[in-house]
């Protein structure tokens, strides 16, 4: 079923309007005709079933009909990525969606290869924020994850704190998984991750990641790519605080 975003005015029984490029989308794209059943989110965890009333080119309205569950996980996921090269960032932000991550954070780490652009950060951030709005339509979430502009890892250390558990995944990590912390935090409700970059956390950093709370964890005998650590990272903790 298609769905859309309306951030403001959801409750059963309420007639609400699409934004412009929502309307233009609906009618041009997926040429949605009225009386046709859709669902609308919020972006914040509230998903709604609807039917359309009027759909022109112009304007497009639509009955709410029902609440419906918003498909997000028991736990919430925080992903701080070490600043990638070239499109991973996208491929990132797109997959966690899916997987059903809250936030993602880009750091600048020590052996970040890439920096991001300062005159375009805005920019930047904005076709991330719609990668992760368009996942999270498709794959029928209520909620939209935050993409945050990149932060400095003097910035991120200082977050550590504010989060249940903070897992940092580590080549040199050796005897602590991820279902030996699950095991001893069975119950855990916020669960934060810090992934390298390319080149990976240089062994100052996980000496600072760790004295600001941070756990060591392996995921396995194998380097993984950043990309793929992040992935890995998230799905693994979604089947064991989560809802895979």
């Amino acid at each position: 079923m298609h769905r859309f975003i309306v951030r403001e005015g959801l409750a059963a029984g309420a007639q609400v309007q699409l934004s412009q490029e929502e309307a233009a989308h609906a009618f041009k794209v997926l040429r949605l005709r009225p009386g046709e059943e859709v669902e609308l989110t919020d972006g914040e965890g509230r998903l709604f079933g609807a039917k359309l009333n009027e759909v022109s080119r112009e304007l497009v309205t639509a009955e709410v009909l029902e609440e419906l569950d918003g498909k997000e996980a028991p736990v919430r996921i925080t992903l701080y990525q070490g600043y990638p090269k070239a499109d991973k960032l996208e491929l990132i932000v797109q997959k966690l969606t899916e997987l059903g991550a809250c936030r993602i954070v880009p750091v600048v780490m020590e052996r970040s290869v890439a920096k991001p652009d300062q005159k375009d950060k805005g920019k930047r951030r904005e076709r991330l924020q719609r990668i992760a709005q368009e996942a999270a339509k498709q794959c029928g979430r209520g909620m939209v994850p935050e993409v945050e502009e990149a932060i400095v890892w003097k910035q991120a250390l200082k977050r550590f704190s504010e989060h249940e558990l903070m897992l940092m995944p580590w080549e040199d990590a050796r005897d602590v998984r991820l279902k030996d912390v699950y095991e001893k935090e069975p119950a855990a409700k916020d669960v934060a991750f810090v992934i390298g970059p390319e080149g990976g956390i240089s062994e100052r950093e996980a000496e600072e990641a760790r004295e600001a709370g941070a756990l060591c964890v392996t995921l396995g005998p194998r380097i993984l790519r950043t990309e793929t650590a992040a992935l890995t990272s998230t799905a693994v903790a979604m089947t064991l605080w989560g809802d895979i």
